[in-house]
C-alpha cells in the first residue's frame, strides 16, 4: 500500500519536474523574435545607431530582404502528377 511519505515524495517529483518544463518552454519562447528585432540587431551589429539617418535604410532594407526569404514563392502552385 501507498505511504503518505511515498505519495508526499512523488508529489513534490512531479511538481519539480512540471516547474522545470514549464521553466524550459518559456526560455524557448523568449528566443523566438521578430522580423523587426532581427532587422534591428542586423543593422546595430554593422555599426549603424539608432535613429541615425543611415540606420533607417539599413532597416526598411533588411526587413524587406526578411520578408522576401520568409515568404512562400508564387511560383510553387501544386502541379497534377503525369502518372
Amino acid at each position: 500500500m501507498n505511504s503518505p511519505s511515498l505519495t508526499r515524495s512523488v508529489s513534490r517529483l512531479l511538481a519539480r519536474l512540471l516547474g522545470g518544463f514549464i521553466a524550459i518552454c518559456a526560455l524557448g519562447l523568449t528566443a523566438c523574435g521578430t522580423v523587426e528585432s532581427a532587422a534591428r540587431d542586423d543593422c546595430t551589429s554593422i555599426g549603424w545607431r539608432i535613429g541615425s539617418p543611415g540606420y533607417e535604410d539599413c532597416f526598411r532594407a533588411r526587413v524587406r530582404e526578411r520578408n522576401m526569404d520568409y515568404s512562400r514563392p508564387s511560383d510553387l502552385t501544386p502541379k497534377p502528377s503525369l502518372i
